[in-house]
């Protein structure tokens, strides 16, 4: 099977990121001494220069790390905290019935800079200064406006192709609403052509006071040096710049929220899939979908069924059905709301479940399950729904020691709110997938954390590093890098063939974002399935989407194999064939 991009291939690292100024910058640090954890920290950084769109350092930043020397699996919750003023009442108190998708009412504690820095401190070797020098450079300097940020002409019709989240695509709202974002991202009072320089100094001079606190507390060694650059975020002068402009433009968030913010390393979720391990963040996250799904599927001699047949695309799909209605009735943040994860994870809940499936028939019904009582479903009515908006990126590593890391990174788009115009960054809106409902189990409330669609994925087999993975996508990450792995395990594709193969999703189940819309039994299908299988699917009484060829993903992914000393690593051509991103892996 012959593929776009090559298979990248090396022996001492490799990188892949959404942008290949943010893969460049991993490189860079690789070069510099630096290991898997430390290149990705600043493809990260960089990532959030570059595709302010997609992520900005006011989002969030929930990672999976494989480290070496620890010989262990941690997740890193690098999830926005609520608030302590925002509660359900304050927000009907001022006549707003569903979290608002823009704007400072759906800002919480930025978390993003403290799950970087705790990474950093934890796993890696470098100084935040190194790691953080090519965003610098970047920030000041400039970087070379690009297709996927711009946005594209349009077309004879007015419509713009490619202009998803671009400056182009909110040209006015930069202009009437968010002019500090518009003297960024428009200097010349127009939407910038790719190949232009922007410059962002006030991001710059937010870079250099991370810095100056980091170098007055060097003396005192590197951990006292990272946690200076973390106070200074949440405790220092930067807190007090946030919560400011947080006041000034009616937002929640106060000096004391970023106070009492901490990243959390905690122990991941994960499920055995024909022998291999895979690891997710906890139901904070919606990563035990994955899992979820994966102990139904293996119910079923997939290889047999045919890649991308229409018995293997109706089975991923409705499996994807069961457990995202799971995820609608259970996920949350397990320090607030109690998840009943290790049955919602067990081989006999997965046995029940995976007898609703009809080999003939599409479900039009939300369907959760009981994982207590282990009943195939709960009844009652389904959660209300929401659909999913744009703007992720995924950076991840490897690297000779053995180190993996998977970054998905997100939020603070500026799309969605102003650039702070004394720090070059804008809060982010991940409080908009909260649920205004007490009975809901991802409910509002102070000090919680948002169920979040971010769910990077790390994969060992047999005690061994095996893979780090992941894609930008909302609702449907869990999908797309589910097929992507099922193509290596059960279709022994290589990565780069893994993520190039055609692939399809589901709307069918409650989505995340606001404003709640659900689309029952649709399949977004790539053009390049074969239409007799969409046919067959459709006959099924699936709702077919024809999506362009090379539409459906964004998929990065590494990989390790110990026996033969060799790292590899694959990047998604998708965003050239529709300009969002540029991927690219770099590996020596």
């Amino acid at each position: 099977m012959g593929t776009l991009y090559p298979l990248v291939m090396g022996r001492e690292a490799v990188v892949s990121a959404e942008h290949y100024l943010s893969a460049s910058a991993g490189a860079r640090i690789f070069a510099r001494g630096g290991n898997a954890i430390d290149a990705a920290v600043a493809a990260t950084l960089v990532e959030g220069i570059v595709n302010p769109h997609m992520h900005t350092i006011g989002g969030e930043a929930p990672m999976l790390i494989y480290a070496a020397k620890a010989g262990r699996v941690v997740a890193i919750n690098g999830n926005m905290i609520a608030p302590a003023r925002a509660t359900i009442a304050e927000y009907r108190a001022r006549g707003i019935d569903l979290i608002p998708a823009h704007g400072l009412m759906a800002a919480g504690v930025p978390a993003a800079l403290d799950a970087l820095v705790t990474a950093l401190a934890e796993f890696g070797t470098r100084s935040f200064a190194e790691v953080a020098e090519p965003a610098l450079a970047l920030a000041e300097d400039g970087f070379p406006m690009h297709v996927g940020l711009a946005g594209e002409e349009a077309d004879d019709d007015g419509n713009y192709a490619g202009a998803g989240a671009s400056i182009r695509a909110f040209e006015k709202v930069f202009r009437t609403r968010y002019p500090s974002t518009a003297r960024i991202y428009m200097p010349d009072g127009k939407v910038p052509r790719p190949g232009d320089i922007i410059r962002n100094p006030a991001l710059g001079n937010f870079f250099r006071r991370l810095l100056d606190a980091e170098a007055g507390a060097r003396a005192r060694g590197r951990e006292a040096a990272l946690q200076a650059v973390r106070d200074r975020f949440y405790r220092g002068d930067i807190a007090r710049e946030i919560a400011g402009w947080s006041e000034a433009n009616g937002g929640l968030l106060a000096e004391s929220d970023l106070a009492a913010f901490a990243t959390r390393i905690e122990k991941p979720v994960s499920a055995d899939y024909r022998g291999v391990t895979v690891f997710k963040c906890g139901p904070w996250s919606q990563g035990p979908v994955f899992l979820q799904q994966l102990r139904i599927l293996e119910g079923f001699d997939l290889r047999a069924m045919g890649h991308n047949s229409a018995d293997y695309v109706h089975t991923v799909i409705e499996a994807a059905k069961l457990a995202f209605a799971d995820r609608e009735a259970y996920y949350a943040d397990p320090e607030f709301t109690p998840v009943p994860m290790e049955a919602l994870l067990s081989r006999q809940y997965a046995e029940i479940r995976r007898a609703l499936i009809d080999p003939r028939h599409a479900s039009r019904d939300q369907r959760p399950g009981d994982p207590v009582a282990m009943r195939p479903e709960r009844g009652g009515d389904a959660a209300a729904s929401r659909s999913w908006g744009q703007g992720t990126i995924h950076v991840t590593a490897c690297d000779r020691a053995g180190n993996l890391i998977a970054i998905t990174a997100s939020g603070a788009w500026i799309p969605t709110s102003p650039v702070m115009e004394s720090l070059g960054f804008p809060l982010g809106t991940r409080m908009q997938t909260f649920y205004l409902d007490e009975r809901h189990p991802n409910a509002l409330m102070p000090g919680k954390r948002p169920r979040t669609t971010l769910s990077p994925s790390l994969a060992m087999c047999g005690g061994e590093p095996h893979m780090a993975f992941g894609t930008p996508g909302g609702d449907q990450q869990d999908q797309w890098t589910l097929q992507f792995f099922l193509n290596v395990a059960d279709f022994g594709m290589d990565l780069q063939q893994a993520i190039e193969a055609p692939k399809f999703s589901t709307a069918h189940f409650p989505s995340t974002f606001y404003p709640h819309n659900a689309m029952p039994a649709v399949v977004r299908a790539e053009e390049r399935i074969a239409s007799e299988v969409r046919s067959e699917l459709a006959a099924r009484g699936h709702k077919i989407e024809v999506r362009p060829p090379w539409s459906e993903g964004h998929v990065l992914a590494v990989s390790i194999d110990r026996a033969r000393g060799l790292l590899r690593g694959g990047c998604d051509p998708r965003g050239q064939a529709h300009p969002v991103m540029a991927a690219q892996a770099i590996g020596w």
